[in-house]
């Protein structure tokens, strides 16, 4: 089974039976953005947690499988998002990327946030004026090593 058939069996039994991406998330004890990284193709789960979330969306063995296949992460169709969501990331990095590369290296030096030991929140902020949607980025720094 391809992943991008896998990601469409997922979401199809996930809408059927009424679960939640924070209930799959609950049912493996994983964090909610991970679990839904890995269910959308970009993050690989391990036997027990494709098991589990297959045995709770009704699914067969062969998206179990699929759901353990390494991805190839960050395949986006298109190399700017067209999707207004996904595009709203692109564009804070467009605007406010040199901005925070600036404090981050002032902060830390010359180096990198990890993206493989790295975590992300997600949560909803309410506010009289319209909730806020609150993202938490959370990365190791790497300093780039001198030879």
């Amino acid at each position: 089974m391809k992943r991008s058939e896998c990601t469409e069996a997922v979401l199809e039994a996930k809408q059927e039976r009424g679960l939640t991406l924070q209930e799959l998330a609950d049912g493996i004890g994983c964090h909610v953005v991970w679990t839904t990284a890995a269910l959308m193709g970009q993050a690989t789960m391990d036997r027990s947690e494709a098991e589990t979330v297959t045995a709770m969306l009704g699914l067969g063995p062969e998206v179990a499988q699929a759901l353990q296949q390494i991805p190839t992460k960050g395949s986006l169709p298109s190399a700017v998002p067209v999707d207004p969501l996904i595009y709203r990331f692109h564009e804070i990095t467009q605007v406010y990327g040199a901005a925070i590369k600036a404090v981050v290296h002032e902060m830390f030096g010359d180096g990198i946030m990890s993206a493989i030991d790295f975590e992300i929140d997600i949560q909803r902020v309410v506010d009289p004026k319209g909730d806020r949607v609150q993202v938490t980025y959370s990365g190791k720094f790497l300093p780039y090593r001198k030879w």
